[in-house]
């Protein structure tokens, strides 16, 4: 199960590593991370990396189930003991006996069902719900939060002695922005899983993939993985162009990059048809038979209007939206943006100065 943690970052080889030295302890551990980041597949591993991988693994979500039930699906209960308990039931804990309960949010449990997990820790016996007696479990705690259990220590939300009894062995995972070395092989392992049988994978272009890289990844690698899923359910078997998908099938900071692309291409197209005319300077012949051109691509449009338009105030407007837009990639810098225009420093200024920019 350790191939199942994808990458080939820092922090991917040392969880790795970090599993191998604890999964053969009895140890309780608990995983911090954000959502999406991958904490089940590290429980997971943990269990398959154990002496307990012939038993069952049991994960629990604590923030799906109702807190009135919480105390029967982990412990169990007896027939009789509440209305709608026709039969006896067996709790998760002991479904986990021999093997591993994965705890997952752990931060949604209600404190006073706290109180009783912590017990479990402590003797490790389990109170079914109207039973007179108490069971012997010998199970493997793996607990996984989201949250800042600290935090919730100081509201009051959480109780301090079982975090300590949880936090023996912590592991954190960290977030798919801060791994982006990680972004490309999880792109090609999701990309292989979610291909029809026989089918080849989906690609990216060279750019989509540097837009991948790039991008932040809020919903780590669940958004990650539902991404592949979708591109391969529209363009199945094909090298994938985001400046061609649409726009309401990509997130909000993907549109954003996808249109900086899109802006830097137009641009490169503008100044290959303008050829060596610098643009706001004079019209010269060798670019007037492009001038009309490279005006309906910055602005968009597929046609001159029936009124016509003023080609020298036209240019003045998209000379000065570029030169803008230079100073703003650029972070105010004149040098920078004088080289992202391929213009001399002191002509840069005379029409920064000229358009009171």
């Amino acid at each position: 199960m350790l191939s199942s943690i994808i990458g080939k970052s820092k922090a991917v080889r040392s969880t790795r590593d970090l599993i191998k030295k604890v999964a053969p302890s009895n140890s309780t551990v608990l995983i911090l991370g954000e959502s999406g980041t991958g904490k089940e597949l590290v429980a997971r591993a943990l269990h398959s990396c154990s002496e307990r991988s012939g038993a069952t693994f049991v994960p629990v979500n604590c923030g799906a189930i109702p807190a009135d039930l919480m105390e029967s699906e982990l412990f169990g209960h007896k027939k009789g003991a509440f209305t709608g308990a026709i039969s006896d039931r067996k709790g998760r804990f002991e479904l986990a006996n021999n093997g591993t309960i994965f705890l997952d949010e752990i931060g949604d449990m209600p404190l006073d069902l706290q109180v009783k997990l912590l017990r479990v820790l402590q003797e490790r016996v389990i109170d079914p719900v109207g039973s007179v007696g108490q069971l012997n479990i010998d199970v493997r705690v793996v607990a996984a939060t989201h949250q800042n259990i600290v935090e919730k220590i100081k509201l009051g939300q959480f109780r301090e002695d079982l975090y300590y009894r949880l936090n023996v062995i912590p592991i954190e995972i960290p977030a798919l922005r801060d791994r982006i070395d990680d972004v490309l092989p999880l792109l090609g392992h999701f990309a292989t899983k979610a291909a029809a049988p026989g089918n080849i994978p989906i690609k990216f272009t060279e750019n989509s993939l540097k837009i991948l890289t790039e991008y932040s990844w809020p919903g780590n690698i669940r958004e990650l993985a539902n991404l592949i899923d979708r591109f391969t359910t529209l363009y199945p078997g094909e090298v994938v162009d985001l400046t061609q998908v649409a726009s309401s099938m990509l997130p909000q900071e993907l549109k954003t990059k996808v249109s900086e692309l899109n802006f830097t291409k137009k641009s490169e197209n503008i100044g290959i048809k303008m050829g060596a005319m610098e643009i706001g300077e004079p019209l010269h012949d060798a670019a007037e038979n492009h001038v009309e051109e490279a005006i309906m691509m910055a602005q968009g449009w597929d046609f001159i209007p029936d009124g016509g338009f003023g080609l020298k105030d036209k240019l003045k407007e998209i000379e000065k939206k570029f030169i803008q837009n230079a100073l703003d990639k650029s972070g105010g810098n004149v040098s920078k943006t004088a080289r992202l225009l391929n213009m001399q420093r002191t002509t840069l200024i005379e029409k920064i100065n000229k358009y009171k920019i």
